[in-house]
């Protein structure tokens, strides 16, 4: 080999081994210091692209679980509302049962129309329940019960009949249960109750009435429907307990303003608990526990819809763990490599800058 001065392509060759070695233990540092294998896209282009759109759609996944989970609480909060108007309407129907006692006076059956009359406050009260100011019942009249009207996007509508014929409103809350952004068959529905139905009595028991008002209460509600008729009532053909619907006290306009007087409060409750059938209480109870087994239903399909969104986040999770994290073990090793090369690269560089000075000696 020739000894030249201009020219060191030994010392070159070493320097370019030093950067490379130098290159190589710089991103070795990076990936054990931020534990992930891709920190550019230049280390991994397409991996670090599969990566982001697993992780976007991890992030909308556990988004998807808090609603989920939001929904479950309406749900409960709901139920317990319902539980209470439970209580009560099983109240309200030991009280007429008492009152059916032979023994009792008109003066025992005015007190058991007192607290029948608090009650019904009570229920009307309850109509009001919301969570996180989202109504959690309604009316045919009115949609969700707030004030203002609750007219979110989210508030479905829908009808029904019942078994005596009369058309009712339904009202849902669609819940996204994917997080895909669309709504899919099958996808949840939160059951708003219209509490104008549920507390609906049929009609007045006219038989504890005075023979005139009952016969002017019969004409009045025989054919009304929610849907209107000629007497422009509309869905005041449902009387409901507690006053629900806000329109019992109207029922009766013009010449039938006494009856209305006869039969209820001046805030539209009904005066007296004999006013209420037996088989309005077993029916009234019955679609308080439909509704419940409804609510239990949809909270237990939701515990379902939690867990599955749970699993998919940890699989997701893996999948994009396996594409970004590092292998410390591997990476450790990677770097103890680099280290040397970097040391002895540099070794190299500085013995190779030595050649030159054998010409200098031979110049001597």
């Amino acid at each position: 080999m020739p000894i030249v001065v201009n020219s060191n392509t030994t010392a070159t060759i070493a320097s370019f081994n030093l950067s490379h070695a130098n290159d190589s233990l710089r991103k070795s540092l990076a990936r054990l210091s931020s534990g992930k294998r891709i920190v550019s896209p230049a280390d991994d282009a397409g991996g670090m692209a599969v990566a982001y759109k697993l992780n976007s759609k991890l992030i909308r996944t556990e988004a998807v679980r808090q609603n989920v989970q939001n929904g479950i609480s309406y749900l409960q909060v709901q139920d317990g509302a319902l539980s209470t108007m439970a209580e009560i309407v099983s109240r309200m129907s030991e009280l007429r049962t008492m009152a059916n006692d032979v023994t009792k006076n008109t003066q025992d059956i005015e007190n058991y129309s007192k607290e029948f009359i608090e009650l019904q406050r009570q229920i009307s009260q309850i109509r009001y329940e919301k969570f996180n100011g989202i109504s959690l019942f309604s009316d045919s009249r009115t949609g969700a019960l707030v004030n203002p009207p609750d007219l979110r996007p989210q508030l479905s509508k829908d009808s029904a009949v019942d078994d005596m014929g009369r058309t009712y409103q339904t009202f849902s809350r669609q819940l996204l249960t994917t997080a895909d952004g669309v709504h899919s068959e099958g996808h949840v529905s939160l059951n708003v109750v219209n509490l104008q139905h549920m507390l609906s009595l049929g009609g007045i028991d006219t038989r504890f009435i005075k023979a005139d008002h009952a016969t002017h209460i019969s004409d009045l509600h025989n054919d009304i429907t929610v849907t209107g008729n000629s007497d422009g009532l509309g869905e005041r053909g449902f009387i409901n307990l507690g006053n629900v619907s806000g329109k019992n006290s109207d029922d009766f306009t013009g010449n039938r303003v006494s009856v209305g007087n006869a039969v209820y409060t001046a805030d539209g409750f009904l005066k007296s608990i004999m006013f209420v059938s037996m088989g309005s209480f077993t029916d009234i109870i019955q679609r308080v526990a439909d509704s419940r087994s409804e609510n239990g239903a949809e909270q237990s399909r939701l515990n379902m819809v939690g867990n599955l969104l749970m699993l998919n986040q940890t699989n997701l999770e893996a999948a994009h763990g396996r594409i970004m994290d590092a292998d410390v073990a591997l990476e450790s090793s990677r770097f103890a490599r680099q280290n040397v090369l970097v040391q002895s690269s540099a070794a190299m560089v500085a013995q190779a800058n030595q050649l030159t000075n054998v010409a200098l000696q031979l110049l001597g």
